[in-house]
């Protein structure tokens, strides 16, 4: 059997910062692994080692890269305290109260009930 070199052997040598260059670059702008893979010349299969093996080595996590916000969150004995959502309050609405002897008294839905029962009291008292 004869046999012919049509040409030469594609083997490359990866340095580890551009393996980690190229597993880092999934998920940028969307881009799946096959993607990524795609246009570096290497399988599928290349990058998941790679990635286990820049793991290894403690050059690559799974959370590099991630983003931390700041959230505002009240803390109570050290333990983050979870606020219900509060649903957006309706606009006021004019409200007429009519006392006895034909008085009336006018005011905004959105009084604070402590401050309504002084005024109801201060109106029936004149």
């Amino acid at each position: 059997m004869r046999g012919e070199i049509l040409g030469l052997e594609r083997r490359r040598i990866w340095r580890d910062e551009d393996k980690l260059e190229i597993v880092m670059s999934v998920g940028i702008e969307g881009a799946t692994v096959t993607q990524v893979a795609q246009r570096h010349e290497v399988t599928r299969q290349q990058i998941y080692a790679w990635r286990h093996d820049l793991k290894r080595k403690g050059l690559w996590s799974p959370d590099a890269g991630a983003l931390f916000f700041p959230l505002d969150m009240p803390v109570a004995a050290g333990v983050p305290v979870a606020q219900v959502p509060v649903a957006e309050a309706p606009p006021p609405v004019a409200v007429e109260l009519r006392l006895r002897d034909g008085r009336s008294l006018h005011f905004e839905s959105m009084i604070d009930p402590a401050a309504l029962s002084v005024l109801i009291r201060a109106v029936d008292a004149a």
